[in-house]
């Protein structure tokens, strides 16, 4: 399943992994602001996952368009927190 194959508001937030095979997090998330996944899913919240923990790899999610980032391993109480804050 890909996000284009469903309606605006089939999915509330995508848990984007940076550093996945054959297109990184960072490409993906270009597509979708792009519109590749279509105009109705541009605006999707976007919360990067990524085992680096450096202020700067936070800042590379942030100017990539994601809107929030989670280091792994991910914590579960800290997933919820990020989600209840958009949600």
């Amino acid at each position: 399943n890909t996000l284009s194959e469903h309606n605006e508001g089939y999915f509330d937030l995508v848990l984007m992994d940076c550093q996945m095979p054959v297109m990184d997090g960072f490409d993906a998330t270009a597509n979708i602001r792009d519109g590749i996944a279509g105009d109705e899913h541009k605006a999707i919240k976007i919360i990067a996952l990524t085992a680096n923990a450096m202020d700067s790899d936070k800042e590379r999610c942030i100017n990539a368009g994601m809107d929030d980032y989670l280091t792994k391993p991910i914590q579960l109480d800290i997933l919820k927190e990020k989600i209840e804050q958009y949600f």
